[in-house]
Order: C-alpha cells, then sequence, then structure tokens
C-alpha cells in the first residue's frame, strides 16, 4: 500500500489536515506548539485508491532537547518509507525560513512533494499563495484544513504522485489491542518490545505520549493490531486542557478495541480507584476482553506482592475472571508469554457455542437450582448465541425484568464452569416469550 506523510512545523494544522482526511482515527488538535509527539496512521480510501496516511510531530531542524532530537529521527525514518510527502505550511503567515528550510531538506529524499498551503480561506493566505512557489516544487495547493477547501483536489494531487500501484494481498481482518493505564507504567516500552522497535516515544517524564497510537503486528495466523494510548489520571488531577484531550484519546482507543490489556505498577502497593474503573468500565460495561498486566516486577519486593494479592481477593469476582501477567520491560521476564495470552483471549472471546448445549446447561442450572424473583419461578425457554466478540447470549424467558444481576451472574458462572472463558466477557441479552415462540 502506498504511503503519504504529513510534515511541517510546529502549529500550521498538519493534524487538523489528518482529520479532515481520516475516518477512523483522529490526531490531536490543540492551539499549543508540540502537541503531536508521536506519529497517528490511518488508512485513506479515494477514488478506488487507498493509502496510508502518516500524521508527524512538527520538524525541526535545529532541535536542542533530546526528545525532540529523537522525534526528529523518527521522522526522518519515516520520510525515506513512504511515497509522497505532503509538506504542510501556513498560509497566513507565508514562506518563513523554516519552510525554505524543510523544503531544501525534502529535496535529498528524492521523493514526490506536494507544498499544501493551509488558511486559504483567509484573504491573507490567498494573497501569498503564489509566494510559496519560491520552496522549489511544482505543485503548490491551496487548502483549509478546518473547512475543508480544495480537499479533493489535494487527494487527487496526493494519488497521482503515487509512484507505482503497489499490489499488496488483503490482509487479513486484525482484532484490535489497546494498551490502557496510568501515566509512566511501561505501556510504551511494552509495545516497543513487541514491536521490536522504537515506534513510542519513551521518556521518565510523565504523559510523553499524548495520543494513541497504532501497529500491527502479525503473530503466527493472526494479525494483531496494537494500540499505545496516553496514561489516564483521576479525574480530579486532569486539570489541563491537554490532558483532558489526553484521556478523550485513550478512552476512544478502548472503545474501538477488543481486548484491553491494563498494565499496572507493580511497585505500587495495590490497585488504584481508576485502575479498578477502567477494569469494570472495560469488561462489565464495553464487554471488552481484559488482561491485567503487572509491569516492573524486578521492582517487587514481598511486601508489594503481598499487598496486590490481599487487594486481588477483595476485586476477586473481576480478578477471577481474568488472566494476570506479571511481567519486567527493563529484563524482559514473561514477555514471551503476553502474545500467546493475548492469542488465547482473543480466542475466548470469538468462541461460538452450541446453541442446544448451551440452552441444556443454562435451563438445566435452573433445575438444579431455582431462582425466584417475589415468588415467581425463573424461566427460560430458549438460549442462543447471537454473536461472538463479545460472547452474546439471547435469553428468551417469561419476564426480563426479573433477571437481575445477581440471576445473570449465576448464569455466567454456569458457562465459566463448563468452558475455558478467562479474559472474555459475556454479555447477556433477555427477551419476554411471546405467544408464538415454541417453549
Amino acid at each position: 500500500m502506498n504511503k503519504v506523510i504529513l510534515v511541517g512545523r510546529m502549529n500550521v494544522g498538519k493534524s487538523t489536515l489528518f482529520n479532515r482526511l481520516s475516518d477512523r482515527v483522529k490526531s490531536m488538535v490543540y492551539d499549543f506548539e508540540g502537541v503531536t509527539r508521536d506519529h497517528i496512521k490511518d488508512v485513506v480510501n479515494w477514488n478506488n485508491d487507498s493509502f496510508e496516511l502518516i500524521d508527524s510531530a512538527g520538524l525541526n531542524l535545529k532541535p536542542r532537547e533530546s526528545l525532540y532530537k529523537e522525534i526528529n529521527q523518527k521522522i526522518i525514518d519515516l520520510i525515506q518509507e513512504v511515497d509522497v510527502v505532503v509538506l504542510v505550511v501556513d498560509g497566513i503567515a507565508g514562506v518563513v525560513s523554516i519552510d525554505l528550510e524543510l523544503a531544501n531538506f525534502l529535496r535529498g529524499f528524492n521523493k514526490p512533494v506536494i507544498v499544501a498551503v493551509n488558511k486559504i480561506d483567509a484573504n491573507k493566505a490567498k494573497e501569498n499563495l503564489l509566494d510559496f512557489y519560491r520552496l522549489g516544487y511544482e505543485k503548490v495547493i491551496g487548502i483549509s484544513s478546518e473547512h475543508g477547501l480544495a480537499i479533493n483536489d489535494l487527494l487527487d494531487a496526493m494519488v497521482v504522485a503515487f509512484p507505482n500501484k503497489r499490489s499488496h494481498e488483503e490482509e487479513k481482518k486484525a482484532f484490535k489491542i489497546s494498551f490502557i493505564g496510568k501515566p509512566n507504567v511501561g505501556k510504551s516500552s511494552l509495545m516497543n518490545i513487541l514491536l521490536k522497535q522504537e515506534r513510542s516515544l519513551v521518556s521518565d517524564v510523565a504523559g510523553t505520549t499524548r495520543e494513541a497510537i497504532a501497529e500491527k503486528i502479525n503473530f503466527y495466523q493472526d494479525c494483531i493490531e496494537i494500540t499505545d494510548t496516553p496514561g489516564i489520571r483521576r479525574s480530579c488531577v486532569v486539570t489541563e486542557d491537554l490532558e483532558q484531550l489526553m484521556v478523550k484519546a485513550a478512552f476512544r482507543a478502548l472503545k474501538d478495541s477488543d481486548i484491553i490489556v491494563l498494565m499496572v505498577d507493580g511497585s505500587d502497593k495495590a490497585l488504584v480507584d481508576q485502575e479498578l474503573k477502567l477494569s469494570f468500565y472495560a469488561f462489565k460495561d464495553q464487554h471488552k476482553g481484559l488482561i491485567l498486566v503487572i509491569n516492573k516486577s524486578d521492582l517487587m519486593t514481598e511486601e508489594n506482592k503481598e499487598d496486590l494479592t490481599e487487594g486481588f481477593d477483595y476485586y476477586n469476582y473481576l480478578i477471577d475472571k481474568i488472566p494476570v501477567l506479571e511481567i519486567s520491560c527493563k529484563t524482559g521476564k514473561n514477555i514471551g508469554k503476553l502474545l500467546p495470552l493475548i492469542q488465547k483471549v482473543w480466542s475466548n472471546c470469538s468462541r461460538t457455542f452450541d446453541d442446544s448445549e448451551l440452552a441444556r446447561l443454562l435451563i438445566g442450572g435452573l433445575i438444579d437450582k431455582p431462582l425466584y424473583h417475589k415468588r415467581n419461578l425463573l424461566k427460560i425457554y430458549k438460549v442462543n448465541q447471537v454473536r461472538k466478540s463479545p460472547v452474546t447470549i439471547k435469553l428468551v424467558v417469561n419476564e426480563s425484568a426479573w433477571f437481575g444481576p445477581s440471576q445473570l451472574a449465576y448464569f455466567e458462572k454456569l458457562i465459566r464452569s463448563k468452558y475455558d472463558m478467562v479474559g472474555a466477557s459475556i454479555k447477556f441479552v433477555l427477551r419476554k416469550k411471546n405467544g408464538n415462540e415454541k417453549g
């Protein structure tokens, strides 16, 4: 698949343009320089062509801080991999020295370059448009990322600039994993280890990852899309607008995923409320597969371990249903067990049941242990699976309102006692029997 990258200096509207072109993935937009640090990408479809679009951080050819030097190197590596470069510039500001430096810099890659002059809806940008031919590129297009002006022209120019129509086999459908947790628990480090590359920026400074970034890897017969998300703090601590956007990006990734890997710091004494809320939200409310990964096991003391275990005992109604894996990104302990575990949980999440077996199990469970609601006997007439991932089971019953959380928990326990469903959520859908249905 052909690849296109958006590059330019900070705060010229690259992320706004990416969001205009991308249907699924959204880049963080904020009126402040340096918000985008990691690159994000999505597949864009245009006139029977598909290509991968990449939004990059602001490029600074003379960085002073080590973090921005690392960002620059990532962008350079990406430019070498892509087929077309879109240099995004600020039409209102006109041609500035950094734009000239970037234009000269890009010539060294021998790639097709399109100059996208943003904010063309402003009169000042229209006046400056022709001046951008000074950058030395033939294709200069005035656009407005915010208002969508001339976006079709830009897409046409991208497709025309592709050096070839790459043939590629249709990718196997990926199932999606998101690493979720507090800041600085090792999510980015783990992603880099699994991908065997420095995909996510890693720093001791909490909040280095600001956007949800995804990559696909193949593991045996499965294609797995892994997303690294910004750290989620307690809501009472989230005060800055930027961090609120980071939290939204993490929750958006959670809802779009099939399995959540909740990472916690093993050197902490216990799970905190925020981590527990995330667990229940993912598993019970959103019906996602869930794996608890305890990182920094090399820093765990016997006291830490005992405190965590006691906390698990208190929340065993959740912990008993999910796998728990201790790892160390620093020493590599148990890292090799994670992908097989993810694969196992995905198999459980996408399990297909035999409806007659399910019916015998659940209806038989009511015979062995009759359940009542205010002296009314609960009855199940029909059971069938209506969906997988998440496993969704429809129960046709005598009265839906009588089947509350405790009754459904009993049926879930029956299923888990017979089938290996570790890490997989089970969802029940209730329907009252009508006169035409056979009991």
